[in-house]
């Protein structure tokens, strides 16, 4: 028969015990879940799909500017296709960079809006890449696939926190209001990462450099991106009590691939 175990016996027994360890892999459902897609239609893409096949997902799933002209008359996938191109990816080296970037980025942002609002912002920045990079190539007949569009949003949504984070919960989530404007500009850590984002953006996409032949790097839906997350996050984040804005020292602080 077993004793009756002290209050004190169990308080140490408590603080022997180690500390519970966050998860290496600790990323949002939601996360995971685009991540996911991502893969299996790479997978498909390469193992799966005849030469015929393949090109037919390309047709109808990726971004093709000319299309939009008016030129080629109407089709239903008009609709999809600036959605679905992010998940298509044009090599390893470019769906292995991108998921990277999307656990980075993505699981911070994710724990902050929810699946939601977090899978929203996803379609509306991945939309305002297209659009940019319509803009520009209107008669484009390159096919723009990559997730990088909305992953440059999530960075222009990091960059209106600072950076911050908050891991009190067990899950990494971006802490504090949305900045305003003028003091993350005056947050030099931010437009620093900022400065040079829009530099190798600019570089990689127009002279190449090792990263792909110019062109490849589609830097307009980047930026299409980046500018859609850092100006239109406040329409997706939940808010933040009043009682609690604190701001920081300002002192601180071949397809076209996205």
């Amino acid at each position: 028969m077993s004793e009756p175990t002290s209050p004190l016996e169990t308080e140490q027994s408590e603080e022997a015990q180690p500390p519970r360890r966050e998860p290496v892999f600790n990323l949002p459902p939601v996360v995971l879940a685009v991540i996911g897609i991502c893969a299996a239609v790479f997978l498909l893409q390469q193992y799966v799909l005849t030469e015929d096949q393949q090109i037919t997902l390309l047709t109808d799933g990726a971004f093709i500017p000319v299309l939009y002209t008016g030129q080629y008359g109407f089709d239903w996938f008009l609709f999809t296709r600036p959605f679905t191109y992010a998940f298509l990816h044009g090599g390893v080296a470019h769906i292995v960079i991108n998921m990277i970037a999307l656990a980075a980025f993505g699981s911070p942002l994710a724990n902050r809006l929810g699946w939601f609002r977090f899978a929203l912002f996803f379609a509306a920045t991945g939309l305002a890449s297209v659009v940019l990079f319509w803009a520009v190539h209107p008669y484009g007949e390159a096919p723009l696939v990559g997730a990088s569009g909305a992953i440059s949003g999530m960075m222009g949504a990091a960059a209106r926190f600072g950076f911050r984070t908050d891991r009190a919960s067990g899950k990494a989530a971006f802490a504090g209001p949305v900045l305003p404007i003028a003091i993350v500009l005056r947050m030099r850590g931010v437009v620093n990462f900022l400065g040079a984002w829009m530099v190798i953006n600019l570089v990689t996409g127009l002279f190449g450099l090792g990263l792909g032949a110019p062109g490849q790097i589609a830097w307009e839906a980047h930026i299409g991106g980046l500018v859609a997350g850092f100006f239109g996050l406040r329409w997706f984040d939940r808010g933040w009590p009043a009682a609690e804005l604190e701001f920081p020292d300002q002192d601180s602080g071949k397809d076209q691939h996205t």
